[in-house]
């Protein structure tokens, strides 16, 4: 028999939560970041090293594997987890953000987005129905409603028409996603930063019914504060008992704030990325690795972090193999920021389950504010 997806709080300390999400797959840690997988591999990682990190669940997505190799060749190689040799949950996003950000020559109807690619300019039609076969085919545990998603600043009128195509498609993917024994859909509440139709966005989920709420439409360029203003109210407008996810955030201080806002889960390519342009998160800020003061540096990145970068090589030796354009580069600095990602969210699991988020997130950006170990 499939094992049910489940959702249990186990503590929560203001409005920060704990608990864990059950999948066939096994156990998601929450709060949890989920490193981006974006075309069946985080970049620059072996599967296993990812996993090595603390990771739980990874994102892959929709619409880059529509494209290349095909969601039809996916599932003939045995779906998107035996390809990528990663056994534990996936989720996939619904390609609709992709669709609206890179694809050519996109038009939009009610039906859905028909688009040229940004790989070879072949044209594809994306809707609700489409987007949940293609995951269907995929086989990701967790599976993303198809919405659209205005770029931010915007005016209420075009964000509240965006909203409701939204939710009109949200229920035709309800319908699509049909009866998946111990898969999920979640629904993506949508509204901007304006919070009379943010309410609208989340009734009208509640009212289709999903396994998992996201908060949607954020981390789009309208800046931290105003972020954080729809987190002040946006998480509790979704259902408690449901995780809650919010997609392509961010920077630690992002999402330490998002956590302590009620967020469950969030994902965001920041760490990799960084991590292949000389950039590290370290509990003292930002390293640039590129900088000429690390050249003759013997100490670690960060001397209490126990990822291979920091236990067996210098700043030196970081600093040189990126100016050598050499590929360890990337591969040691990637792994470090995923494990520096998934050190917060384990510290933040652990204070929240003692009660004691407000000094540990205290704690957590005083040491950020000292600034990165002084030149040798």
């Amino acid at each position: 028999m499939t094992t049910a997806f489940s959702f249990e709080l186990a503590a929560a300390d203001g409005r920060a939560r704990t608990g864990l999400i059950r999948t066939p797959r096994g156990q998601i840690r929450t709060p949890a970041f989920m490193p981006v997988g974006t075309a069946a591999t985080v970049k620059a990682m072996m599967p296993e090293s990812v996993a090595a990190t603390g990771a739980d669940i990874l994102l892959g997505n929709t619409y880059h594997l529509m494209l290349r190799p095909g969601a039809e060749r996916v599932a003939r190689l045995g779906g998107l987890h035996r390809f990528m040799n990663w056994d534990k949950p996936i989720l996939t996003d619904s390609g609709g953000f992709q669709v609206m950000s890179l694809a050519e020559l996109r038009k939009l109807t009610e039906e859905g987005v028909t688009f040229r690619s940004h790989v070879d300019g072949s044209k594809h039609f994306l809707s609700p129905e489409t987007s949940m076969e293609i995951q269907r085919l995929l086989g990701s545990d967790i599976v993303m409603c198809f919405d659209e998603c205005p770029a931010l600043p915007a005016d209420d009128a075009r964000v509240a028409e965006s909203m409701r195509l939204s939710m009109r498609w949200a229920a035709r993917s309800r319908e699509a996603f049909g009866d998946r024994p111990g898969h999920a859909l979640f629904g993506i509440q949508q509204g901007g930063v304006t919070e009379e139709l943010r309410g609208e966005s989340a009734e009208a989920l509640k009212v289709i019914g999903f396994e998992g709420y996201a908060i949607g439409g954020l981390a789009v360029g309208e800046g931290q504060a105003a972020m954080f203003g729809v987190l002040d109210y946006a998480p509790g407008m979704l259902p408690e008992d449901k995780p809650r996810y919010l997609m392509g955030v961010g920077k630690p201080d992002d999402i330490v704030g998002a956590v302590k806002r009620g967020v469950d889960m969030m994902d965001c390519v920041l760490p990799s990325r960084s991590g292949r342009t000389g950039q590290a998160w370290t509990r003292r800020g930002q390293v640039n690795i590129k900088n000429a003061r690390h050249a003759d540096d013997p100490r670690p990145l960060d001397e209490h972090c126990t990822c291979p970068a920091c236990r067996n090589y210098s700043r030196a030796y970081l600093h040189h193999v990126f100016r050598a354009g050499e590929m360890i580069s990337g591969m040691l600095l990637t792994w470090h920021n995923l494990h520096y990602y998934q050190e917060i969210m384990q510290g933040m699991r652990e204070a929240i389950a003692q009660r004691g988020f407000a000094a540990w997130e205290d704690a957590f950006h005083a040491q950020r504010a000292e600034g990165d170990i002084p030149p040798l």
